[in-house]
């Protein structure tokens, strides 16, 4: 049983930020999406890109829409596991272009076919990225921004770290939430039972609520190379679950 709780979960009102499984409406400064300056994305390699994603099976791959270019792969370490890996994969002519693996969390008690609100499991799935946002102005985002003091993160994390600065930036996953709304935005459309709030934002040094954190520079890197008329998406999940 886990004794220690996390300031987020205490943050049970609409009126205040829960994240990580939760959400909130508050104030915001939302700007369009912006195209950052033409830059490689990848060093360039002689090897040629493959058709598909490495580590995704034919499933998985048959899940991503045709129209996506750019696609956030979040491979969990087992079911039951709070760490995880995140690579961008950019879709190209030739095939899929693969970034570097960064070092990440996802929820306390791994992954979930059926997340429920309070779980302490993240949501297995292909969901796309509509939206960001964060407590510090846009650093360049390709995906509409909401700049808001409502990205809070108070208190400390279950292993006892400390979560401020965890929502500076953060990218909605749309995972029971309205596209094309701020992050904080309330509506559940699968109903508050099922949770929501789930986020990339950046990481404080332990497992998440339900959402995937991965290191500050790195949560810049996203938001400056998603964009949206290039349909990312996230494919998350344990990789054998990945892998199918």
């Amino acid at each position: 049983m886990i004794r220690r709780r996390s300031a987020l979960a205490a943050l049970a009102s609409p009126l205040l930020l829960t994240g990580c499984g939760g959400g909130a409406e508050a104030t915001e400064r939302r700007t369009p999406s912006r195209r950052p300056a033409p830059a490689p994305a990848h060093p360039t390699s002689t090897q040629p890109a493959p058709r598909s994603i490495p580590g995704l099976g034919s499933g998985r791959s048959a899940e991503i829409p045709a129209r996506c270019r750019q696609a956030v792969v979040v491979s969990g370490r087992g079911s039951d596991s709070p760490h995880c890996t995140v690579v961008l994969h950019q879709r190209t002519p030739d095939g899929w272009q693969s970034g570097p693996a960064w070092p990440a969390h996802n929820a306390l008690h791994g992954w979930s076919a059926h997340h429920m609100s309070g779980d302490l499991r993240s949501p297995l799935g292909v969901y796309t990225l509509s939206d960001a946002g964060g407590r510090l102005p846009d650093p360049g985002s390709g995906l509409p921004y909401h700049r808001s003091g409502g990205f809070r993160s108070p208190g400390t994390g279950f292993r006892g770290e400390p979560l401020e600065g965890s929502f500076d930036y953060v990218i909605a996953i749309d995972y029971n939430r309205r596209p094309g709304t701020t992050p904080l935005d309330w509506t559940r459309p699968l109903g508050p039972e099922r949770g929501g709030g789930v986020w990339l934002h950046v990481d404080h040094g332990g497992p998440t609520h339900g959402c995937v954190s991965v290191a500050k520079a790195h949560m810049k890197t996203l938001l400056r190379t998603l964009e949206t008329h290039r349909h990312p998406v996230v494919v998350m999940g344990h990789a054998d679950w990945l892998a199918r």
